[in-house]
């Protein structure tokens, strides 16, 4: 008998795969679109085209995408931090929430828990998430420049991966309201 290194079989019997080594998937990469029910599409004004909800009711979310690996690339809202370190946040599709202005609907805003701490230069910085995607609906209060406001979001994300990013992808544009517009002359 030889001494030394175990033969093929000794190694695949160990093996709970049954001796097939798997690399792990990589992330699906999506879009704000993504997270809405098929046929729920959005116009540039926000509102949805009304074929399965509308912003009242956006909290229909997309089961598709439900267990599943994903990156997103969005705005990061802090809510809960010590210091410049980020702990959890929301993301969201656009920047610039305030108190005047109402919320995304819960299916254009994620719940994002960390694994480890983010170092996060400024509030809506433009960051990239890779985690495993869980519709759940759940209420956040924020603090935020003018004020609180409670954000329903229509997904986690727990143990959360993150890096800053470029550009976000699939988000319908903002529409420009200045709460302050009627003191224009």
């Amino acid at each position: 008998m030889r001494r030394g290194l175990p033969t093929i079989a000794a190694v695949l019997a160990i093996l709970p795969t049954g001796g097939v080594i798997t690399a792990p998937a990589a992330p699906l990469q999506i879009g704000w679109n993504d997270l809405r029910p098929a046929g729920d599409v959005a116009n540039a004004s926000g509102q949805t085209d009304g074929t399965k909800s509308t912003w009242a009711d956006g909290e229909k979310l997309s089961s598709d995408l439900k267990g599943k690996t994903i990156q997103i690339a969005g705005y990061a809202l802090p809510s809960d931090r010590e210091g410049d370190l980020v702990y959890q946040f929301l993301l969201l599709p656009w920047a610039g929430l305030c108190s005047h202005m109402p919320p995304p609907p819960p299916n254009q805003a994620v719940l994002i828990n960390l694994k480890t701490p983010y170092k996060l230069s400024e509030a809506y910085e433009t960051v990239s998430v890779t985690g495993t995607l869980m519709p759940e609906l759940e209420k956040t209060q924020l603090f935020i420049l003018d004020g609180v406001s409670v954000i329903e979001s229509g997904y986690r994300i727990a143990g959360a991966q993150i890096e800053p990013a470029d550009k976000v992808i699939g988000a319908e544009p903002q529409p420009i309201s200045n709460p302050w517009s009627f003191m224009r002359n």
